[in-house]
């Protein structure tokens, strides 16, 4: 009885960290673009760095949406709560993608940095699976490292 259980869960990991590691090649091949490539394909990938960047971003604002949606009732007051700073997310990436490029990279990243921070809180964790945080934490610092990545390459043009 126990094994399908644990099967499952081996399943759902394998599933979930395949699928957060393919969220990742288009941060590494823009990265690679905007390193290595001639300067009008230089500036392509920095452009598509920070649309995915903010297009994932805003991905992030949905799973709190879908936590409040399933885990909390609509009377209580975290409802409220989670739905508004579920927005957060989309609210900081599109205008971001306003700004000349080195802002918008450094302000994509302080989302990036904002999210994990509001899903580390004691009431995130506590609605949040736990394969869900080690998967994040991970994939966080991938996220961030590439933008610091792209920081600096913006820096030394």
């Amino acid at each position: 009885m126990n094994r399908p259980v644990a099967r499952g869960a081996l399943i759902q990991g394998r599933l979930t960290t395949r699928l957060g590691g393919a969220g990742l090649l288009p941060f590494a091949l823009a990265l690679v673009i905007a390193w290595a490539a001639p300067p009008d394909w230089q500036a392509w990938a920095v452009g598509a760095f920070l649309f995915y960047s903010a297009v994932i971003l805003s991905f992030l604002g949905g799973v709190q949406w879908g936590v409040a949606m399933s885990l909390d009732t609509p009377d209580d007051p975290a409802f409220a709560s989670r739905m508004l700073r579920s927005m957060l997310p989309s609210l900081i990436a599109w205008p971001a993608l306003l700004l000349p490029d080195l802002a918008a990279t450094a302000v994509l990243m302080a989302g990036y940095l904002l999210i994990h921070a509001y899903e580390c809180r004691p009431a995130s964790r506590a609605r949040l699976p736990d394969w869900y945080r080690a998967l994040r934490r991970y994939l966080t610092l991938c996220v961030v490292s590439a933008h610091a990545l792209m920081l600096l390459r913006l820096m030394i043009g």
